[in-house]
C-alpha cells in the first residue's frame, strides 16, 4: 500500500513539473520591404490601322512593324529583344439609314488591324529615346512600360531581416502586455515573396525643372520606377 502511494505522488509530482516547465508560445508574422533600382524595362508599343479592305489594313500594319524593328535596332536594340507582344484584327460596324433617315442594318464599315511590340531594354537612359524612334518610324500606340530588377537576392536576404526584427518587435509587445518575457524561438518559416513596382515617390520635384525639360524638349522623358521586394516570415517565439 506504501509503496502504491509513493508511486502515485512521484507521478503526480512529475507531471506538475512538466507543466510548470511548459512554456507560453507566441507566433506572429513580420513584414519586410526593400527597393532596388530596376535595370529592366519592357516597352509596349505599335501600330494600329484601318481600312475598308482588312488586307490593306493589315499590310500597313506589316510595313509599319517592319519600320519600327529596322528603327530600333539601327538604335541599338538587339533583335532578340524586340518580340510580338499581341496582334489583332476587328471590323467596325456602323448603321445604313434609308430615304427617310430610318437606321436599317448594321454593315461593315472597315476594318482595324493592330499589332504590338515587346520591347526588352537595358540601358535605362535610352527608354524615352526608344519609344521616340518608334513613333518616328510609324508607331502611334504605346500600352505601357514594365520595370524590373535582373538581381533581386541581395534586396530579399535584407527583406528578410527586416520580417524577422518586425515580428520580434510584435512579439515583444505581445509578451509584455501580457506579462510574460520573449526566451527564445521555437520555429521560423518564410511565407510569401513578391516583387513589383513601386511608381509613386520616385521622380523628385528637382530632376523635372526647367533645365531638364529643355534638354529632353519635346521627346519622352522616363522616370524608371524602383522594384520593391517584399518577404513575409511567420516566427514562433517562446516566453515564459
Amino acid at each position: 500500500m506504501k509503496k502504491i502511494l509513493a508511486l502515485t505522488v512521484t507521478v503526480i509530482l512529475v507531471m506538475t513539473f512538466v507543466s510548470a516547465s511548459a512554456g507560453t508560445e507566441i507566433t506572429v508574422v513580420g513584414q519586410g520591404e526593400t527597393q532596388v533600382s530596376a535595370d529592366t524595362a519592357v516597352i509596349f508599343l505599335g501600330v494600329s490601322a484601318r481600312d475598308r479592305d482588312v488586307m490593306k489594313a493589315q499590310q500597313k500594319v506589316n510595313e509599319t512593324i517592319a519600320a519600327i524593328r529596322t528603327a530600333l535596332i539601327n538604335a541599338g536594340v538587339p533583335e532578340e529583344n524586340i518580340n510580338t507582344n499581341y496582334i489583332n484584327i476587328f471590323a467596325i460596324y456602323g448603321s445604313t439609314n434609308d430615304s427617310f433617315g430610318n437606321s436599317g442594318e448594321e454593315e461593315v464599315t472597315a476594318y482595324n488591324a493592330g499589332s504590338s511590340l515587346a520591347v526588352k531594354v537595358t540601358d535605362m537612359e535610352t527608354v524615352g529615346l526608344l519609344i521616340d524612334e518608334a513613333f518616328a518610324a510609324g508607331a502611334n500606340t504605346l500600352d505601357g512600360i514594365n520595370f524590373s530588377a535582373e538581381s533581386t537576392e541581395n534586396a530579399r536576404n535584407e527583406s528578410l531581416k527586416i520580417a524577422v526584427a518586425e515580428a520580434r518587435e510584435k512579439a515583444e509587445i505581445l509578451a509584455e502586455a501580457s506579462g510574460l518575457k520573449i526566451t527564445g524561438i521555437e520555429k521560423i518559416t518564410e511565407g510569401s515573396v513578391s516583387s513589383y513596382e513601386n511608381t509613386v515617390g520616385n521622380f523628385s520635384a528637382k530632376a523635372a525643372d526647367t533645365a531638364s525639360e529643355q534638354a529632353y524638349g519635346a521627346g519622352t522623358v522616363v522616370q524608371a520606377a524602383k522594384v520593391i521586394v517584399s518577404v513575409s516570415v511567420s516566427v514562433t517565439f517562446e516566453a515564459e
